[in-house]
């Protein structure tokens, strides 16, 4: 038995498109939809959450209060913990036997701990290409589209070095292994998936692709308003936990390993006819001018670089100008420094050898002689006044 977990929040339309597609769906491997309402703000929600669940459709959980994504997540997985669980966000749709080609995928290799199918909308494990903005690529529809990709990349697989959580695949025994949700860091959402996928890494589990699988998603449905403030801080409390995060998600769409996948696709859908391919083209083309772009930005930004360089070495060269005047400056008040030094001592000797003169002289008999003459005078002129 698999539990597909799916936590719901806002998106009534796409929250009944999702639960109704995995309800729909035939499997071989049992499965129970346990959803999670995280104390919706919309009341048609719970009133249709209630009829599933009342019609035995699927096990519901509710929150009292909010508690964010990941503690909804957490939660939806610990209820039955001797299964494997999926996480299905309530804004995705599911066809065929995705679930099958899932589990399948997951229990290939025993050091499997994540599986991420492709989509629309699921960055690294994005088709057309990463950075698509359409819905479910071409005029097949999702169920068609799907099977193609069954057929074309039957059991192929691609390591990643996270999963994507909007459709993830977490074996029961890597769960145990590696711990729940982090949601003290991530508690709203955004984050908490990548950090999982990487302790796993660290721990010697795997993270991949399942290159025969398309899940739909239409994104940012519980999230429309926080959506950049949310992802930017997780951002942030990823990198200061895995430093090497983004190096590792770099290399990987530097490499683009699923390329061959998403290859063996494009070919498949051209088969179909005309119109078909004629939707691949300009999917590709698309992809080129986004590139293209993205390297004129770059192109712009080393320009506006060497600019700014420029600007500073000029800048430099005028400081340097600055300090080479300074220089001169210093060294012509300290040439008058000396100047005035010398002349001093030159007085200062003049002074000593003076002091040293009058000092002889005093000293001499002659001075002794007139001193003595001088006293006597200036006494007679006192007698002579009547003075004493």
């Amino acid at each position: 038995m698999i539990d597909v977990v799916v936590p719901v929040y806002k998106g009534l339309a796409q929250t009944r498109r999702c639960l109704e597609s995995v309800l729909a769906s035939r499997q071989e491997s049992p499965f129970e939809v346990v959803a999670v309402d995280d104390a919706s703000p919309e009341p048609e929600i719970s009133r249709y959450l209630d009829a599933l669940a009342a019609d035995g459709r699927i096990t519901l959980l509710r929150n009292e209060a909010n508690e964010g994504f990941v503690r909804s997540v957490n939660r939806g997985m610990a209820l039955h913990r001797d299964r494997d669980v999926v996480l299905l966000n309530s804004d995705t749709e599911v066809a065929n036997d995705w679930l099958d080609r899932l589990h399948r995928c997951a229990h290939g290799a025993p050091d499997v701990a994540t599986v991420t199918p492709f989509s629309n909308n699921a960055t690294i494990c994005s088709y057309p290409f990463e950075g698509w903005s359409g819905e479910v690529p071409g005029r097949l529809g999702l169920a068609a589209l799907d099977r193609l990709f069954a057929a074309a990349n039957a059991g192929r697989t691609v390591d990643l070095p996270t999963g994507v959580g909007f459709c993830m695949y977490i074996r029961r025994d890597a769960l145990q292994a590696l711990g729940a949700f982090d949601a003290e860091r991530f508690g709203r959402g955004y984050g908490e998936e990548n950090d999982f996928c990487m302790r796993a890494g660290k721990a010697g589990w795997r993270n991949v692709l399942a290159g025969d699988v398309f899940v739909f998603h239409e994104g940012s449905v519980s999230f429309s308003e926080d959506r950049v403030a949310l992802m930017q801080a997780a951002g942030k409390k990823l990198v200061e936990i895995h430093p090497d995060y983004p190096a590792r998600v770099h290399e990987f769409l530097v490499s683009d390993p699923a390329s061959a996948l998403r290859a063996a696709v494009d070919a498949a859908r051209i088969d179909q006819g005309a119109a078909e391919a004629h939707c691949v083209l300009a999917e590709r083309s698309e992809e080129r001018a986004r590139i293209m772009k993205g390297l004129w930005d770059i192109e712009k930004l080393a320009t506006e670089r060497d600019s700014l360089i420029g600007q500073l070495n000029r800048g430099l060269e005028h400081a340097t100008g600055l300090v080479a005047e300074r220089n001169a400056l210093i060294a012509q008040g300290d040439e008058e420094i000396g100047k005035l030094r010398a002349g001093l001592a030159h007085a200062e000797s003049l002074a000593f050898a003076r002091a040293d003169e009058l000092k002889r002289i005093h000293s001499s008999r002659l001075w002794r002689s007139l001193d003595l003459l001088t006293r006597a005078h200036v006494h007679l002129r006192r007698r002579l006044r009547g003075t004493p």
